[in-house]
């Protein structure tokens, strides 16, 4: 007897395995494609802006799917809508592979974001379903490395397939992986318990697809807008006053979409927060750092993704050992030593220049990886561990679709800033070097000179200006990245202090108010 329990207890590792590499597909797709952004308006022969809506697209769909799927979850169950979503995937993928142009891409991408766009939610829930509760903190170890990994790894791979295969084949590679995801999920991942009497809740979906669309929408278009423009202001508002009837909605709703009442657990709310804060951070680095290699060090993405890959196998093998050390020892020492190594490795980015060698770029990385990967999961872990099994679904949409929304917040926030400081250092720096300065006069009169040798003749000059405003426009930049990870650092050292306040609980606690009948 003794022994067909320890068997049952270890038999999660397999269907935990299944459900990894799934998600991982989803996300590590998603990653890759921006690197394919040129090539496919190349050939689609449109502007960036229209090809941006292949990864808008996927994004919005995702941020309006992510919170329903808690409720699907309990009243379909967990491997339904899994082997659902999975099978949604697989076909945007093949879609994707077959569009012949930009309309037929942004179609493609839609339906291949409301199968991704559910994976990592749903997985979450299934792992805690299958998984002990006193092992859960390393299977999540596994489970998040789809989470972690892909954005670091996504761009290396896209880069390669775009250099050296066709660029259609970042799609056609999910196929094999969803048609065996579908496969082995129906036959080793066990159905969890269903919910029949649950009642959908109409206005909270209304209000939530409608206030994610627009917030996630704003948050995406602001850069190319402009903040303050009529357009990005109405979303702003529109966003805000829907999701606010969202709130309301959801409070007073016995069966809600999203049950904001999980609010009510202090480590729940402190997890989610702090891990929005640590999204925040991650996606800092994954925008800044290929900026710097590939537009001012002049790098492919193939070469940056070669140079980050240390820093994501470093974050691959702590994730499933911060897991273990989590079911040992709690959330509290972990998290506050990650998040701590994750600031700083962060901040040391700040010092960067067109002369630091790739050693110190990749030591920073690991820094930050060994960081990401020792807070990452225990943070979450403490906060899942709060609520009680029948609310774990919605919990896991709750803490995803919060996720998503800090994701797209930061890059909206990051570049912003870098905009900014970027504009502020080209001022400064063209009033330092004017036609009245004396290093001005001097470097162009060297510049000038130089050209006049090549046979530039008549045109050194204007020639020897374009260079000079060149290396303004070149500096700003640098100085301007550099002031955007330190605020990137800032937004993880806001975290730090939050992490006293978790541990792992040594029971679930039931929420009030949040209690449903079967």
């Amino acid at each position: 007897m003794e022994q067909q329990e320890t068997a049952k207890k270890d038999s999660f590792w397999l269907p935990l395995f299944v459900v990894v590499i799934a998600a991982f597909a989803a996300i590590l797709n998603n990653s890759s494609i921006n690197v394919a952004l040129p090539k496919m308006m190349a050939i689609f022969g449109v502007s960036a802006e229209d090809a941006q809506w292949i990864l808008t697209a996927y994004m919005l769909t995702s941020g309006i799917v992510i919170p329903v799927t808690g409720y699907l979850g309990d009243r379909l169950g967990t491997k339904r809508v899994y082997l659902i979503c999975t099978a949604i995937f697989t076909l945007g993928s093949v879609l994707c592979s077959l569009a012949w142009n930009n309309s037929s891409m942004v179609a493609a991408r839609v339906v291949q974001g409301i199968g991704g766009g559910a994976m990592m939610p749903i997985s979450m829930a299934i792992v805690y379903r299958i998984v002990p509760r006193e092992k859960i903190g390393l299977a999540l170890g596994f489970w998040g490395m789809a989470a972690v990994c892909g954005p670091a790894i996504g761009p290396t791979l896209g880069g390669y397939i775009v250099d050296n295969l066709n660029w259609r084949f970042l799609f056609t590679m999910n196929i094999p992986v969803g048609v065996t995801g579908l496969f082995l999920t129906h036959l080793l991942i066990p159905e969890g318990p269903l919910r029949k009497n649950l009642k959908f809740d109409y206005w909270g979906f209304i209000f939530s697809t409608v206030g994610c669309f627009a917030l996630l929408l704003a948050l995406s278009e602001g850069t190319n807008k402009g903040w303050s423009s009529y357009y990005i202001v109405s979303l702003f508002t529109f966003s805000f006053f829907t999701l606010l009837l969202f709130i309301i909605v959801e409070l007073n709703q016995e069966q809600p979409m999203l049950d904001l009442r999980l609010f009510k657990s202090r480590v729940f709310s402190i997890s989610v927060f702090a891990g929005s804060l640590i999204t925040v951070g991650l996606y800092g680095g994954v925008f800044l750092i290929p900026l710097f290699t590939q537009n001012l060090l002049s790098m492919t993405p193939y070469e940056t993704g070669l140079l980050l890959m240390p820093a994501a196998i470093v974050t691959a093998l702590m994730m499933p050992i911060s897991g273990f050390l989590f079911d040992k020892f709690g959330a509290k020492l972990l998290a506050a030593t990650g998040l701590i190594l994750l600031a700083w490795g962060t901040f040391k980015f700040h010092n960067l220049s067109l002369d630091t060698s790739n050693q110190s770029i990749i030591l920073f990385a690991i820094i930050r990886s060994l960081g990401m990967g020792l807070a990452m999961m225990p943070i979450t872990t403490a906060g899942m561990n709060t609520i009680p099994l029948n609310l774990v679904g919605r919990a896991s949409s709750l803490n995803n679709v919060t996720r998503q929304i800090a994701g797209s917040f930061g890059i909206a926030v990051l570049t912003a800033v870098m905009q900014n400081r970027q504009a502020f250092h080209a001022a400064r720096l063209s009033e330092a070097v004017s036609a009245t300065s004396p290093a001005a006069t001097s470097l162009l009169a060297q510049l000038q000179g130089l050209l006049a040798h090549t046979g530039a003749g008549i045109a050194s000059k204007g020639a020897a200006l374009g260079i000079l405003s060149g290396l303004i426009a070149q500096s700003s930049m640098v100085w301007a990245i550099d002031d955007t990870f330190v605020v990137a650092a800032l937004f993880i050292f806001i975290a730090i202090p939050l992490s006293f306040f978790l541990n792992k609980p040594a029971k679930k606690v039931d929420l009030p108010g949040t209690s449903t009948n079967a």
